[in-house]
């Protein structure tokens, strides 16, 4: 007995003088991460004369939609879902206590259990932004991002097209970027929607713009 436990002790004081130790396990990656892209129903990138004209008429309505290509919550895996969200407020969204609701449509693929850890995690990262969330369905939806372009269609509820803004202009003129993005994003850019319309009606009234440097788009982890 006693031999083993010399052995035991000079085999530790071996390991430690060499500086060597038990391998350990690798730390497991849970990075939640994805693709975003929103469009407002108010200019983002123009000049000051157009966006005073619009801060107080317009801006209340917006659409939100992320395509998670990795991560899990609350333990279950996130990776492949794609969520739609239509939120509309009593003022510009650009206003921090406006009063929101929000509805949000999963894709009909989610299983309840991912619909559920989804939900949750929306509400635990972009709370504050969706204010109220006053329904959640499933439903088919496309999230197709090629070259830049985004082109998102949730049916019987929403869709849109956005396009990277020609020249990175935004870039060369911050000042004239007015908003921020509703969801927290890395590297934001600003992109041309050429056509976005909410059709459901249930959180504000449907609607549809066309033609306006009105979206933001990027990259997201949490």
């Amino acid at each position: 007995m006693k031999t083993l436990a010399f052995a035991a002790v000079a085999l530790s004081l071996t390991s430690f003088c060499s500086g060597t130790s038990a391998p350990k396990a690798a730390p497991k990656s849970n990075t939640i991460a994805g693709d975003y892209v929103e469009v407002r129903t108010a200019s983002v990138f123009a000049g000051a004369c157009h966006y005073n004209g619009e801060l107080v008429t317009t801006g209340r309505d917006a659409l939100m939609a992320w395509r998670f290509t990795s991560g899990t919550w609350n333990g279950v895996d996130l990776s492949g879902l794609k969520v739609v969200a239509a939120i509309s407020s009593d003022a510009n969204l650009g206003q921090e206590q406006a009063a929101r609701k929000t509805e949000l449509v999963i894709d009909a693929r989610a299983s309840e259990q991912q619909a559920t850890a989804l939900t949750a995690l929306l509400r635990e990262k972009c709370g504050a932004r969706l204010g109220e969330i006053t329904g959640v369905r499933q439903a088919n939806v496309s999230f197709e991002h090629a070259d830049r372009d985004y082109a998102v269609t949730a049916d019987n509820f929403a869709s849109l097209r956005v396009r990277p803004m020609p020249n990175g202009e935004c870039c060369k003129q911050p000042h004239l970027v007015w908003y921020s993005p509703l969801a927290p994003l890395e590297s934001r850019k600003v992109g041309y929607t050429v056509r976005a319309a909410y059709t459901a009606g249930t959180v504000g009234d449907a609607w549809s713009r066309e033609g306006e440097n009105s979206a933001f788009y990027g990259s997201f982890s949490f």
